[in-house]
């Protein structure tokens, strides 16, 4: 991912710019970028998030 600086005369400005960015990204870009997230993520758990496991209950709904 290229990082990228641009200084903005208000917080507006900064907002729009971030949604415009993200806007004219393709959907693959999107999901790149959100992987990377998530690998970072992870690492900065380290050892913790190698134990992290799913679980779920099945539950059974009665009929009425």
């Amino acid at each position: 991912m290229e990082r990228v600086v641009a200084v903005f005369d208000s917080f507006r400005d900064a907002d729009e710019a971030e949604v415009e960015f993200f806007a004219s990204l393709r959907p693959q870009e999107r999901l790149d970028i959100l992987l990377e997230l998530i690998a970072r993520y992870r690492e900065s758990l380290g050892e913790t998030a190698e134990r992290f496991e799913r679980v779920h209950r099945v539950v059974e709904l009665a009929r009425s």
